[in-house]
C-alpha cells in the first residue's frame, strides 16, 4: 500500500495535534485510508505522521496540495516539512504487472 511519510517539528504538540486530527476528514478526501502517528522519544516537538493511500499518485497530489500548505501554515509547524512518498514493493497495489 502506498503511503505519505512527514516529519516535521512543532512547538507545541498539545496545540498541534487537535488541529490536526480536526483536518482527518480532508485527508481522507484526497484517498488517506490509514493515519499513524508518532513523536521522538527524546524530543517530542519532532512529529512523524505515516499516512496509508489508496493510491501513489493521489499521496503525491495531497503532497503538493494547498490543502496541506493551509493546514501546516494555520498550525503549530515550526520547521519545512520532509515529505516521503513511499510504496511497499511487497504487497499487491491492484495495478496490472507490466
Amino acid at each position: 500500500m502506498p503511503a505519505l511519510l512527514i516529519r516535521h517539528r512543532v512547538t507545541d504538540y498539545d496545540t498541534w495535534e487537535p488541529g490536526f486530527a480536526a483536518d482527518a476528514d480532508t485527508r481522507r478526501a484526497h484517498g488517506c485510508r490509514d493515519t499513524r502517528l508518532f513523536r521522538d522519544a527524546r524530543d517530542p516537538t519532532q512529529v512523524l505522521i505515516l499516512l496509508d493511500w489508496d493510491d501513489l499518485d493521489r499521496a503525491r497530489l495531497f503532497a503538493q496540495s494547498d490543502d496541506l500548505r493551509e493546514t501546516m501554515a494555520r498550525s503549530e509547524v515550526a520547521d519545512e516539512p520532509d515529505l516521503w512518498l513511499l510504496d511497499d514493493p511487497d504487497r499487491p497495489t491492484g495495478r496490472a504487472a507490466t
